[in-house]
């Protein structure tokens, strides 16, 4: 059965007090940069980062006692199964999670941490879910599925009524989709308060299998994306339904689109956000020229990101914006010329990260060396400057990474 609009109200009245009333706030920087006004949503401020929790904590409050007896069951790549996890020992439920073998340690951790049996098994969503379905059937667990459930999706729906409490004037709302859940409870809450709003789905293009479903067309999926918590090669059917009666764009964002969202919105608004919490943005600075001016609200969905993840992402971004240069000089192999090329780099304001003197496996003619450097600078222009004094004094410059 759908869940109605009723439903939605009826689980904002019951996790109220047990989930956070996140802010809904104006970025005024990320307004300037996409012509929009641009409203945040922050949902990785939930106590285990991510929306999650309310779907989740609306599911445990209806099954029966006995049911809470027997125990829980649920898949999820991270998200999910913290929201569970924690919800269900505040309850008082015994809880197993199945988490696909390569989930970001910091989601298998705060799992464990809040008190859940994890068992790590696939190598994705679906093989984790089958396993899941078989030990849930050999336990006699409930199953609490991450999406495709009416009353997962009507606790995801209460975001809905709280950012038009909290910013009415809205008129779009850019979802990341995943099984769809959290879009198909916004959907039917949004609507039935604002029929004249526009909602947006978004996914990563590697994993674009919503959009295919509903276009009706052959789109793979791959193996990895850094949207992680969106990562899902079969939505619900339910939610299906529900996305395909009130949704009319996906948007499909790469990579690349992904890192520079998360980046920007470490920048600009100082919050930590997964990939899939930096969808929305990513969306909104794709089609940034047909929603300038429109009232946009962005959900944060997730804060759960592996920190070699983050630390990867932030030097990629880094060297994309100029900041970190790799620099190849070649110059004459005398005692002396090292400290001679290094002083040019530092008159010229670069900071010195790695040096690499290469003489033994080069292609350069003897007496020649070349010096391997990786650069701090202040961007492009500064890098071109030190290229410049480099090449000034007498050297051979050439860039060896972008």
């Amino acid at each position: 059965m759908n869940p109605t609009f009723a439903d939605i109200q009826a689980a904002a009245a019951r996790i109220r007090g047990h989930v956070a009333i996140t802010p809904c706030v104006p970025s005024v920087t990320l307004s300037a940069i996409t012509g929009a006004e641009v409203f945040l949503k922050f949902e990785n401020l939930q106590f285990t980062a991510s929306f999650k929790e309310r779907g989740a904590l609306n599911k445990l409050l209806l099954i029966t006692p006995e049911e809470r007896a027997r125990g829980v069951i649920a898949m999820s790549a991270g998200n999910h199964a913290q929201g569970v996890a924690y919800h269900a020992k505040r309850l008082g439920v015994p809880a197993v999670i199945v988490m696909p073998r390569h989930t970001p340690d910091v989601k298998v951790g705060h799992t464990r941490e809040h008190g859940a049996e994890v068992i790590l098994h696939g190598e994705n969503l679906q093989e984790a879910a089958a396993f899941a379905r078989a030990l849930c059937r050999e336990r006699d667990l409930v199953f609490v599925h991450p999406y495709d459930d009416a009353e997962v999706v009507a606790g995801q729906g209460t975001l809905a009524l709280e950012m038009l409490s909290q910013q009415p004037g809205l008129e779009t709302l850019i979802v990341p989709i995943g099984g769809g859940g959290l879009l198909a409870g916004i959907a039917v809450a949004a609507k039935a308060l604002k029929p004249s709003i526009e909602l947006i789905g978004v996914q990563s293009d590697r994993f674009p299998a919503m959009a295919a479903r509903l276009r009706g067309e052959p789109m793979p999926c791959a193996t990895y994306t850094v949207a992680a918590g969106i990562a899902v090669k079969e939505p619900g059917e339910l939610t299906t339904a529900l996305i395909r009666g009130h949704v009319k764009d996906i948007v499909l964002v790469s990579e690349r689109e992904i890192e520079d969202a998360l980046l920007l919105l470490l920048q600009i608004e100082k919050t930590v956000v997964e990939g899939a919490g930096a969808a929305g943005l990513a969306a909104l600075m794709q089609r940034r020229d047909r929603l300038r001016g429109r009232k946009v609200g962005l959900l944060l969905c997730g804060g759960n990101i592996d920190l070699f993840n983050l630390s990867s992402i932030i030097q990629r971004g880094l060297v994309r914006g100029g900041q970190i240069v790799s620099l190849r000089v070649e110059t004459r192999d005398v005692p002396g010329a090292l400290a001679e090329v290094s002083a040019l780099i530092g008159r010229g304001g670069g900071n010195i990260i790695e040096v690499h003197h290469q003489r033994t496996f080069a292609d350069q003619p003897l007496q020649t060396v070349a010096i391997d450097f990786l650069l701090r600078t202040r961007g492009p222009v500064h890098a071109e400057q030190i290229i410049a004094a480099l090449r000034a004094g007498g050297c051979h410059v050439s860039p060896t990474g972008h």
